[in-house]
């Protein structure tokens, strides 16, 4: 299953840009985040998530992200049992996905929905900072009022998360760069249309790129916008890729995405904190391996 169907169930830095190098001296990034998104890894997560974070802590990451939250629980766990797990093996979670729907907002009574609320009271058990919201619903994509109208519900879910002490966010797939209203990108609607203090941006730099977006040049038009980040990096697919274009994902440092100059810009310029590799495609290797291997460049990078 890829992604696409499992969801729908600074200017200093920017003067200097010019003279970097291709290469970077090896930077800091000792006041960051390494994490990595557990859709990773979804095949083994569904099988034995136990052994798979015991795993995932043996390599080196000490901070996960889910992608999997139903009927109260992560990865078939209570919250208060999946925090249990989390803490015995030295892990944290600061980020989790969950879709905000329409039908999470009820209009006449201005205000969510309980089972919008039960979220963010099982995000806040379970030890999260931020929920974020990684999909759109796609009936509302072709009316720039009905995009617009949503937008208000994240704010206004923004407000509602700091109840909960969580930050809510959104993070980007592909048709926010092909879908444009009178020669205006949906995701520079969403950018313009969010209130930083109340909607953080966690920035996939690969989901995009079939799409065209190319994540420099949105955090150099963005600075200070993007607190998260998905790490990845692309190749050419064989066959239709993850967003059913034809890239898809493959080990950090192997394809075709400038990830280290984005990941240093991302911290120098975009205000990034927290980044999550994420892979989804695997190219005949376990994906174990891979995340792995993942890790291994993004130590290598200075993490």
């Amino acid at each position: 299953m890829n992604r696409r169907d499992f969801l729908k169930a600074g200017s200093l830095g920017l003067a200097g840009m010019a003279l970097w190098p291709d290469t970077f001296s090896t930077p800091t990034f000792k006041d960051c985040i390494l994490g990595i998104q557990l859709y990773s890894v979804r095949d083994d997560m569904q099988k034995d998530p136990a052994s798979t974070l015991q795993q995932l802590a043996k390599m080196g990451y000490r901070y996960v992200e889910h992608a999997n939250y139903v009927n109260r629980k992560f990865y078939g766990y209570t919250p208060q049992a999946f925090k249990q797990l989390l803490d015995q093996l030295g892990l944290k979670m600061p980020s989790g996905h969950v879709v905000l729907k329409p039908s999470d907002w009820d209009a006449s009574k201005k205000d969510f929905t309980d089972q919008w609320k039960y979220t963010l009271e099982d995000a806040a058990v379970v030890g999260q900072q931020f929920i974020i919201s990684p999909w759109m619903d796609e009936r509302m994509r072709e009316n720039k009022d009905e995009i617009l109208r949503f937008l208000d519900i994240m704010n206004r879910c923004g407000e509602l998360c700091k109840q909960y002490h969580l930050q809510f966010g959104y993070h980007n797939h592909d048709f926010e760069f092909n879908t444009s209203f009178n020669g205006q990108r949906l995701y520079d609607l969403i950018l313009h249309h969010t209130d930083p203090k109340l909607v953080v941006q966690q920035i996939d730099i690969g989901n995009m790129y079939g799409a065209g977006g190319r994540a420099q040049q949105i955090i150099r038009e963005y600075p200070n916008r993007f607190l998260l980040m998905h790490v990845k990096d692309e190749i050419p697919a064989k066959a239709n890729g993850e967003m059913n274009e034809k890239y898809e994902s493959c080990v950090l440092g192997k394809g075709i995405i400038p990830v280290h100059r984005i990941v240093e810009e991302g911290r120098t310029i975009g205000g990034t904190r927290y980044f999550i590799v994420e892979q989804e495609s695997y190219q005949g290797q376990a994906p174990l391996e891979c995340v792995a291997a993942d890790y291994a460049v993004m130590k290598q990078w200075g993490f």
